[in-house]
């Protein structure tokens, strides 16, 4: 019943103003932050002064570089994955494709997803796309919302790893190869069709 906000930052600006306005905020709710300790450290994940002094927390963060009348795909994350994705080296070549982040998990912004979905005139498929088994992240509690965000006949597809009793590999190379996986699906079309579920 909205008595709780669940955040996963990508940004130190997006952090600190998610902090800011849980302080300022009349109504004392709960904030639960999941934020990887990797992302601290993280260039790309670093903020400018401006970002910081001016702006607020945005609850879904857009793709700011593609051509928005040649975005077939977008593809939707949450946390570190995004940049495992821009940051792969398909990225460049995927010209169709376009990345937004999802911040705030909960209470989902159903109405600033819309907005971003709305963006993409020639949208033909929508994707969720985690490092997390299906059976754990964020996909079974958002599905719902994003099927609510989506325009009617576009297909909502998952990428991320398969149903599994562990939440890792357990071993690091089994996991960065898993991990290129993912982003390949998320980025090329032929993966997309094959892992949809």
């Amino acid at each position: 019943q909205e008595n709780i906000r669940i955040a996963n930052c990508t940004t130190s600006a997006q952090y600190f103003h998610l902090l800011r306005r849980q302080a300022l905020d009349a109504t004392a709710r709960p904030l639960v932050v999941m934020t990887p300790k990797g992302l601290l450290r993280l260039k790309q994940a670093a903020s400018t002064l401006d970002d910081l002094s001016s702006g607020e927390f945005r609850p879904v963060l857009d793709d700011p570089a593609v051509d928005r009348e040649k975005v077939t795909r977008l593809v939707f994350c949450q946390g570190k994955v995004y940049y495992d994705i821009v940051g792969h080296e398909d990225r460049e070549r995927a010209t169709s494709v376009a990345v937004a982040r999802i911040e705030q998990l909960y209470p989902f912004p159903v109405e600033q997803t819309a907005a971003v979905v709305r963006g993409y005139p020639n949208l033909r498929e929508l994707v969720w796309a985690q490092e997390e088994p299906q059976n754990m992240g964020a996909w079974r509690a958002l599905r719902h919302r994003l099927e609510e965000s989506k325009p009617e006949g576009v297909p909502l597809l998952y990428v991320g790893r398969p149903w599994r009793a562990s939440p890792s590999e357990g071993y690091p190379t089994a996991h960065l190869r898993e991990q290129d996986r993912i982003v390949r699906a998320a980025l090329a079309p032929s993966a997309l069709s094959r892992l949809a579920s």
